[in-house]
């Protein structure tokens, strides 16, 4: 039985989810509403450990939570960047953008293109877009 195929019935620890329960979730989100999740539940889950399982949920069209998925991945972008990769490790950041835009769709090239552009200009950085989903729900690359 796949993850989709399957019902998903809870976090062991919100706070610190596993690859495979965020992966469950993501294919059933409405059995654990986002509103019921510990506040800041965003910021919590977009780092490393769970980074892979975020970029494999983004990059699929048909998951239900992607678009939660490639918020994520925006946090993770401008933790890295505007830690100068204190916080997480460059070459991963690396090979996710280089992912992106080799097999991504639109909305993962633009997230790519504008993580490069994030990294070229630290100034580009405002809160609203990178870190409460403004860029995923405009869909638009920086210039």
């Amino acid at each position: 039985m796949s993850v989709q195929e399957s019902t998903f019935h809870g976090f062991a620890n919100p706070v610190d989810p596993s690859p495979d329960e965020l992966r469950a979730w993501a294919y059933h989100p409405d059995s654990v509403p986002l509103t019921s999740m510990p506040p800041d539940w965003d910021l919590l889950v977009a780092g490393d450990h769970l980074v892979s399982t975020l970029f494999e949920l983004a990059m699929d069209q048909n998951c239900p939570a992607r678009r939660f998925a490639l918020h994520c991945l925006y946090i993770y972008a401008a933790d890295g960047i505007r830690t100068n990769f204190k916080a997480h490790p460059k070459r991963r950041f690396r090979k996710l953008v280089e992912q992106a835009e080799r097999g991504g769709d639109e909305l993962m090239r633009n997230w790519a293109h504008n993580s490069r552009m994030l990294l070229a200009r630290p100034e580009l950085f405002v809160y609203h877009d990178w870190c409460e989903g403004g860029l995923v729900r405009d869909n638009r690359r920086l210039g």
